[in-house]
């Protein structure tokens, strides 16, 4: 098998507008006797993140022997490389040894559930009756070390399993290392198709030379078994997102590396690919402005939902349910109009925050100020200018609710292992949302086939995790979009494997 990676840019809408290809229709809806391929392929992907590696990898079990994957950036991995690092899975032997009970039947009730009912459902029941599997696949095939099960907002039970590294390179790492060699760098254009409107393959500049410079040439390539698209979002794109929904402004900053601009999504709509659910765009309700991007603090605020106590700043009190799902949570801070606050005592933080970060990370984070650490209650109200006396009412009041477990006020879920915040060091992280995770893209069926506008299936294109819709509806739970991205990137190189070409 050779899988070539190159490393260089698809041509990309910027994050200030929409830019087109400028190539001529005639040699993008050419047929394919009219084309000059430089060179032929069994399989071309779109993408080094979750999806396009998964997709990459199954098309080499699947037998195909000759394998390219482009990629925009410098280096690989995209988003996937700085994610949380961890999957959704229901029913592992994990779960069993820490006496969680679950099944791919629950695991698809949250999904549906918290989705909205949106969702298409073959999509969703496919997610959870294939994360079994992808876990065992990702664990004995791939070589990914799981380290730990913890929780994550809107799930019925603890089923996020994450990696040692605790960050997507416990993922991305084991995966390039399945793919040999780096092939030149490369930058996709467009698609060709053929009077049919089938995908031959795709036109890429070469030669390109820097973030500003222009490339040199183009070249033809032919994929005999189709094109996988598995290039992201457009968490990144301000005027995309601003288009679906005017409020997601440039006021809101993003998780997302560069990259994330949706120009694939564009590119196959011209190509009469359909989309949906391209308004629900997600954002993170664990995100600080203490730092830029995705940074660390998700890390240590996902560990602690239903152990800490999520207070208003101004007021000491709390306003929404810990364990809520990213869509209520975030939504409720904004309604806030103010960073909120997430905190917990010292046996709660030595006891979950180690699932989801190492010490380094932790000090590191203490000592950036994005996690802060004090002796009493006091301190920390001092420090954050929260009014102490509504602040030590509200923090005795949790504290029998985490005894208890029970929450009358807000509803929120407790854990056996939950304890009581009732001593110091207090560790706490100021939380306002930043767009994460755009739930909207192209269309696609149970088999990764992109669909087009008339409902019928794009021969030889195929898409899988972000750049897709249909799966996670009006939210997306922690962790099931990296399921998502790798069963449907290696659904699309099941369905690649059994096309004969156009």
């Amino acid at each position: 098998m050779t899988i070539n990676l190159s490393r260089r840019r698809f041509f990309a809408a910027s994050a200030a507008g929409l830019v087109t290809s400028g190539l001529s229709t005639k040699v993008l809806a050419s047929e394919d006797n009219a084309i000059h391929w430089d060179k032929t392929v069994d399989f071309l992907i779109v993408g080094t993140g979750f999806a396009g590696l998964a997709g990459a990898l199954e098309a080499h079990y699947q037998g195909m022997k000759n394998i390219l994957v482009v990629e925009k950036m410098p280096t690989p991995g995209g988003n996937s490389i700085i994610n949380g690092g961890a999957i959704s899975a229901a029913g592992t032997d994990m779960q069993k040894k820490l006496g969680i009970e679950d099944n791919p039947d629950l695991m698809f009730k949250d999904i549906m559930h918290h989705g909205g009912h949106i969702n298409h459902p073959e999509l969703a029941r496919k997610i959870a009756d294939e994360s079994v599997a992808n876990y065992e696949w990702l664990k004995n095939e791939i070589g990914v070390h799981f380290s730990s099960v913890y929780y994550h907002g809107g799930h019925s039970v603890k089923r996020s399993h994450g990696v040692e590294e605790k960050c997507g390179a416990g993922f991305i790492n084991p995966m390039l290392a399945k793919c040999k060699e780096f092939n030149i760098p490369i930058r996709l254009v467009d698609l060709i198709t053929n009077e049919k409107g089938c995908v031959l393959g795709v036109r890429v500049e070469t030669h390109y030379r820097n973030e500003k410079g222009k490339g040199t040439g183009f070249e033809n390539i032919r994929s005999i078994h189709g094109v996988l698209i598995a290039s992201g979002g457009f968490s990144q794109n301000v005027q995309m997102r601003m288009s679906h929904d005017p409020r997601l402004t440039k006021a809101f900053g993003s998780t997302n590396h560069a990259g994330a601009t949706g120009e694939m999504i564009r590119l196959a709509q011209r190509k009469g690919a359909n989309t949906i659910h391209m308004d629900w765009i997600q954002l993170g309700p664990w995100t600080s402005p203490d730092e830029k991007g995705f940074g660390k603090a998700p890390l240590f605020v996902e560990s602690l939902v239903g152990y800490g106590c999520m207070v208003d700043i101004k007021t000491g009190k709390r306003f929404f349910k810990e364990t809520g799902n990213r869509k209520e949570r975030a939504d409720a801070i904004v309604a806030l109009g103010h960073p909120a606050l997430i905190y917990a005592g010292a046996a709660n933080v030595k006891n979950q925050v180690p699932k989801t970060m190492n010490a380094e990370m932790l000090e590191t984070s203490i000592k950036n100020g994005v996690i802060g650490k004090f002796d009493t209650l006091k301190q920390m109200a001092d420090f954050y200018h929260i009014p102490y006396e509504a602040l030590e009412k509200q923090n005795e009041r949790m504290n029998g609710f985490l005894k208890n477990k029970q929450d009358p006020d807000l509803g929120c879920k407790f854990f056996p292992d939950s304890l009581p915040n009732d001593k110091g060091p207090f560790y706490a992280v100021r939380l306002w949302p930043r767009v994460h995770h755009t739930m909207g893209g192209l269309e696609i069926n149970d088999k990764a086939q992109v669909i087009d506008v008339d409902g019928k299936p794009i021969a030889g294109l195929y898409a899988a995790g972000e750049v897709t819709g249909g799966v996670h509806g009006m939210v997306r739970l922690g962790t099931v979009a990296v399921a998502d991205c790798m069963i449907i990137g290696r659904t699309a190189a099941r369905t690649a494997a059994a096309f004969n070409g156009c």
